[in-house]
């Protein structure tokens, strides 16, 4: 055997419980997380049996290791429990594409920019694309002042991830959504100015 340089590939280590954990001694904490101190590795398990519990090792590479007491069954049930919970309140953010033509109206830009804002507020990115066609293409300035406007309208739902830039006949621009916290700051201040200036009317 030689050594090639190339370190071996480590296995994740696996929880070792009960009979599993084979050293002599042991750092025990008990099941209300108190120190019991190092003690041999039979009497800690003695003292999970005795309890009705388990031994589990929590640290591995500590001098000695440290062991718990624990229900390791009732452990793995609510760590699993709370990983699904992460799971389903986790969004997968998508990126949505928005298309605009250089000769589109006012009120078609309006209800495209609206369009983007709903894909940012379920936090997702979009990506807004300008196509040319034919002598389109000697007016990239049309496209670019669409983007500018389209950007403008989507401030307060979005930050630009990437200015437009012209890519064959398309322009596009990529956008980011803002966080929620910053979305809901912003829409508080806004309504704020919006009471002042009720106020200063009446």
């Amino acid at each position: 055997m030689f050594n090639d340089g190339v370190s071996a590939i480590s296995r994740p280590a696996q929880t070792r419980v009960n009979e599993r954990i084979r050293i002599r001694e042991v750092r025990l904490i008990d099941e209300e997380g108190n120190q019991v101190g190092v003690i041999p590795t039979f009497e800690a398990l003695q003292m999970a049996r005795d309890r009705g519990l388990d031994l589990v090792e929590v640290a591995p590479n500590a001098m000695p290791p440290v062991c718990r007491l624990m229900d390791y069954g009732k452990f793995r049930y609510e760590q699993s429990r709370k990983e699904r919970e992460s799971r389903k309140h986790q969004h997968v953010v998508e990126l949505k594409e928005v298309r605009i033509r250089p000769k589109i109206d006012d009120h078609d830009l309006e209800t495209k920019g609206r369009q983007a804002a709903k894909f940012l507020n379920a936090g997702d990115k979009v990506k807004v694309t300008v196509l040319f066609r034919g002598r389109e293409m000697a007016h990239p300035d049309i496209g670019k002042g669409l983007l500018d406007q389209m950007a403008d309208f989507l401030r307060p739902h979005a930050t630009v991830e990437q200015p437009p830039r012209m890519e064959g006949r398309t322009m596009t621009m990529f956008l980011n959504p803002l966080k929620p916290k910053q979305t809901a700051q912003k829409e508080d201040r806004n309504r704020g100015e919006e009471e002042g200036d009720e106020t200063q009317d009446a």
